[in-house]
């Protein structure tokens, strides 16, 4: 059972297993009510889903886990942004909904194995299955699936993930498949074209507030920090400041208790840098991490170059990684994902780092002109 979206991706996925002589049937999954703001892709996506299998031949299912997803993933992506922190709704989406509730299905309509057209492989390494990473690097997409467990990767095919991303689209060309031109879909899926800002204030209000640069002094107001991520530059709307140069303000801490958000003008400000992260619980791709502490490599956002660092799991189950060098914008709530070579061991969800940002930024100027939290 092949998880189509309506994309390019899922209909080569799709392709590929009936060229190898598998028995191929597709799945289209809605998981977003339409909320009556036009914005809403699902319908069309689901005619291209249909379309594509209708050129291919094989039967269509479709499964509204609308419901599921909003108890799984939009939920806690609000309960998030509430918080201060940045969540990653594609992550949760995967295990609760894709690997979960469309495993689940696919099952219970006959399927053997499930298959999606995401940009990564799956190998067997004796009586244990590993997520690697896809073989265009630049669509690699296993940062978004490290949340995936023994039982899913042992049922699931990422054809895909042995080919790049041209090499993909040719194929749906070759085959006349109807959407071998469709544009990627990028960023959240329930947002789609709108503003983010005017979205998330359907829940949760704006609460203006103080905009301060890192020495204390107030530059301009913000409908609400929950509106914010470390290292955005976008948005701000801080005009000319006296006394100030004309250069670009990139938020650097945000106190959600006071509703204040901190800015520095610096891209790679000091403020913005950490060397050590701790998380949430882990989660171990194998079951277990490959020692209590070891050297490997990480992610902190989707297609950053991989960073040497060191880990040590923890009693509670969370981790701590410290970094070969400085990370621009660790971010609570988004995921650190570790890599051996082209493995992927696993994630978690970003609690804390070092930087002078984490936290409450109350920044105070020294004698000698040092900052200091």
């Amino acid at each position: 059972m092949v998880g189509m979206s309506g994309g390019v991706d899922s209909s080569v996925a799709a392709l590929l297993l009936l060229e190898q002589g598998e028995s191929v049937s597709g799945l289209f999954m809605q998981n977003w009510d339409d909320d009556g703001s036009g914005e809403c892709r699902s319908e069309g996506d689901r005619r291209d889903a249909v379309a594509v299998c209708g050129k291919l031949g094989i039967p269509f299912h479709f499964r509204d886990f609308s419901r599921e997803y909003w108890e799984g993933v939009f939920a806690h992506f609000l309960r998030e942004y509430a918080a201060g922190r940045t969540p990653n709704p594609d992550v949760l989406c995967n295990r609760e909904v894709k690997f979960k509730h469309f495993l689940d299905a696919a099952l219970e309509l006959g399927a053997e194995r499930i298959a999606t057209g995401h940009y990564a492989r799956v190998a067997r390494a004796g009586r244990r299955w590993r997520l690697l990473r896809g073989i265009d690097r630049n669509k690699d997409q296993s940062y978004f699936l490290h949340l995936l467990g023994q039982r899913q990767l042992a049922s699931t095919l990422f054809p895909v993930g042995e080919l790049p991303k041209s090499q993909v689209r040719q194929l749906a060309l070759d085959a006349g498949l109807p959407v071998h031109a469709k544009k990627d879909s990028t960023g959240i899926c329930f947002i789609g074209e709108r503003d983010f800002r005017e979205f998330l204030g359907q829940y949760l209000p704006a609460k203006n507030g103080e905009i301060r640069a890192v020495d204390g002094s107030s530059i301009g107001q913000h409908p609400g920090v929950f509106y914010f991520t470390l290292g955005q530059r976008e948005g701000l709307d801080i005009g000319g400041v006296r006394g100030r140069p004309a250069a670009p303000w990139y938020v650097v801490g945000k106190d959600v208790s006071c509703n204040i958000l901190y800015v520095d003008q610096d891209r790679e400000s000091p403020w913005l840098l950490s060397s050590r992260l701790t998380t949430e619980a882990m989660h171990w791709i194998d079951g277990a991490a490959p020692a209590r502490r070891f050297d490997c490599t990480a992610q902190i956002r989707y297609r950053q170059t991989e960073e040497p660092c060191s880990v040590e799991q923890r009693d509670d189950g969370s981790i701590s990684v410290l970094f070969a060098r400085p990370q621009r914008a660790a971010t609570p709530g988004q995921s650190v994902v570790l890599y051996d070579g082209p493995v992927c061991l696993g994630g978690a969800v970003i609690m804390a780092t070092d930087a002078p940002s984490a936290g409450h930024l109350r920044p105070q100027i020294l004698p000698a002109g040092r900052m200091s939290a």
